[in-house]
């Protein structure tokens, strides 16, 4: 099985069995599949999910949860692009450059410490999974192992990078 290192994969407002909606306070269960190029999501319904647990020929995820369906928020106009963690984050994971891996831990753990991620149990400790409170996208690292010595000078990195984010907000409009 080949990782790819990160991805973010949004939540589907449709259980992709049926393609009936999911309804607000609905519950449904999230299925996380590896094949050679990427990670794929599936989302089902309850009913969806109890017709697979039935079909012993279905293929194994490589990660499953149950959560509530909460509706997303209409889209608010942003005045500026996002130039915080969590934009930063999404810069990071989108370059997909394995230099990038011990920032992209530390702006995630920033992210759950403010309750904007959550954490996902991961069968493999080399994995790490989060989903996004408010959107439901899954975010998908790899954990770099940081020792302690090393978490001080990323923990710096991270803060010259904060410092200096007006610049990156600029390359990604490029």
């Amino acid at each position: 099985m080949m990782q790819q290192d990160w991805n973010i994969k949004s939540r589907s407002d449709t259980c992709q069995v049926t393609n009936l909606p999911f309804a607000e306070g609905d519950f449904f269960y999230t299925l996380l599949f590896w094949n050679e190029e990427e990670s794929q999501r599936v989302d089902l319904s309850e009913s969806a999910w109890e017709q697979r647990k039935q079909d012993e020929t279905a293929p194994v995820p490589f990660s499953h949860w149950r959560s509530k369906y909460e509706a997303p928020p209409p889209p608010t106009p942003e005045p500026l692009p996002k130039d915080d963690a969590e934009g930063m984050l999404r810069y990071f994971l989108k370059q997909q450059d394995p230099k990038h891996q011990n920032v992209c831990y530390i702006l995630a753990l920033m992210l759950e410490r403010k309750k904007l991620l959550r954490p996902l149990p991961s069968p493999e400790k080399t994995t790490l999974l989060y989903e996004h409170i408010v959107t439901g996208e899954t975010f998908i690292l790899t954990d770099p192992q940081l020792s302690l010595e090393n978490l001080v000078s990323v923990q710096q990195e991270v803060s010259e990078l904060l410092g200096a984010k007006s610049s990156l907000v600029a390359e990604t409009r490029l």
